[in-house]
């Protein structure tokens, strides 16, 4: 007999019914920090394989405990990496996040890596984690993937320009400015050009109605980033800890 589970909402649903949702940026090996997002409420965490290690094995213990405590996971591939893009998906994550599009070219390519055909050219199989091991139809299983969410990540000077042309691609669910590697892309120049690149890449995005995707260091800027419309925020999860252990560290001053 086979065991069913009684399914929650999606992130791409819960996006679509107007929720925001708060997750958390985490780098393998996280396990911990996993479950800890999970018991604290927060709604998704997102495994970096770009900036981190691309262990699948670990990937799936993280996937697994974050099941556990009823929370989705997001992962971040490498640049043009179809292979990781089906590995993670195999293995039961909610979504992808695709670095360095720069063009409505990369865009398609990052939604043909997310999606079975006739969306994309995600080889087929039923027999993995994320197929329950081959116990539900093919049909299902292609139903379910298609609640894949695909975020691209505009991270040069380059893709700002292209951002209409990008968020405009069919299959592209959000839209996630990468703040460093667009300020290293422009040279580190004054941070309002940043902004201004930045606040370009967000019109389009808002004007094909795609979801806006925010990476922050902290509650104040999650709360900024809310109020000017991102439904995705991240919490770099380096930022919050270092800021917390220097805080730790700093001497108490008597007087």
């Amino acid at each position: 007999m086979t065991a069913h589970r009684t399914p929650r909402r999606s992130l791409k649903q819960r996006l679509k019914d107007g929720d925001s949702l708060r997750g958390a940026l985490l780098r393998l090996p996280s396990e911990t920090l996993v479950e800890m997002a999970g018991v604290a409420g927060l709604d998704y965490v997102l495994i970096d394989c770009e900036h981190g290690p691309a262990d699948a094995a670990l990937l799936q213990q993280h996937i697994m405990a974050a099941e556990a405590h009823g929370i989705d996971v997001l992962v971040r591939v490498g640049t043009a990496e179809p292979a990781l893009a089906l590995r993670a998906l195999d293995l039961g994550a909610a979504g992808l996040v695709h670095p360095h599009v720069d063009s409505a070219d990369d865009a398609r390519r990052a939604v043909a890596a997310s999606h079975y055909p006739p969306w994309g050219e995600r080889g087929f199989a039923t027999y993995s984690r994320s197929g329950r091991f081959g116990t539900v139809t093919a049909a299902e299983h292609v139903a379910a993937s298609r609640e894949t969410l695909v975020v691209a990540m505009v991270e040069t000077e380059r893709a700002c320009a292209a951002a209409d042309a990008i968020a405009g691609t069919e299959g592209v669910d959000a839209v996630l400015v990468g703040p460093a590697d667009l300020a290293a892309d422009c040279g580190f120049p004054e941070p309002t050009v940043v902004q201004e690149l930045l606040q370009q890449a967000h019109r389009a995005a808002y004007e094909h109605g795609r979801t806006v995707m925010s990476i922050v260091p902290d509650l104040p800027s999650a709360r900024a980033a809310e109020e000017s419309g991102a439904r995705l925020t991240v919490f770099n999860m380096a930022h919050v800890l270092m800021d917390t252990m220097s805080a730790l560290a700093r001497p108490v001053r008597t007087s």
